[in-house]
């Protein structure tokens, strides 16, 4: 399966200059967040790819002008040729807004998604717009990374972790990949592609985590 993941800026390739042989081959298209909503419907239009997303912190504008032909994946678990995805969209709460949370705040989605979780048994990919905490987020309350996203990959140990927010001009905070115990971290910043083999996706699961309790918080502290 390849997978494209993009976010925070669009691609010129994808986009002004629009070259078609950049979606060859591509099986799902993943956004992680502040991407103009045009952008992702314009390429839904020129793939059979399903295009999914998350909404960033920029993304507010998402309520009144979805993404045509797109899927919003946020505190849902969407399955694709066997692949679960988990989403969660936003950034740490540094204003008054949308899209953006406290770290209470986000640990209450996680846990309203507890039946979900036990339903299709956890996830394989972790699609978020914040980074995890102390994994490439910054030292600033906006870009500050969340602790349950490292909970949820501790509890679950999914294939991979995809997110934005933060940008190659971060300097020493960016890093496209880096690992977190078992999990591969993606920073999808513009665009980037993912190969993932079957094989790999099969043999994650046998690792996987426990399943979530029926009652009570996942993460109760």
């Amino acid at each position: 399966m390849r997978i494209l993941v993009i976010a925070d800026i669009e691609s010129k390739a994808l986009w002004d200059y629009f070259d078609k042989s950049m979606l060859e081959n591509v099986d799902l298209i993943v956004s992680c967040g502040d991407l103009n909503p045009k952008y992702l419907s314009f390429l839904a239009t020129f793939t059979k790819a399903p295009v999914i997303y998350v909404r960033g912190n920029h993304d507010a504008k998402y309520e009144m002008t979805p993404p045509d032909g797109c899927i919003c994946i946020e505190d849902d678990i969407f399955e694709f040729h066997g692949v679960r995805l988990l989403g969660l969209g936003g950034s740490m709460r540094y204003k008054e807004g949308s899209n953006m949370f406290t770290e209470k705040e986000m640990k209450k989605r996680v846990n309203k998604m507890r039946f979900k979780l036990r339903k299709k048994d956890g996830f394989d990919i972790l699609v978020t717009h914040a980074p995890a905490y102390q994994l490439n987020d910054g030292d600033d309350i906006p870009h500050k990374g969340f602790q349950v996203f490292r909970d949820l990959m501790d509890c679950y140990k999914p294939l991979l972790f995809v997110h934005g927010h933060v940008h190659a001009n971060y300097g020493g905070r960016y890093k496209r990949e880096c690992k977190y115990n078992e999990t591969r971290v993606v920073n999808a910043y513009e665009r980037y592609y993912i190969d993932i083999d079957d094989e790999v996706i099969a043999e994650n699961r046998k690792k996987r985590g426990p399943k979530t309790p029926l009652i009570g918080n996942l993460f109760p502290k």
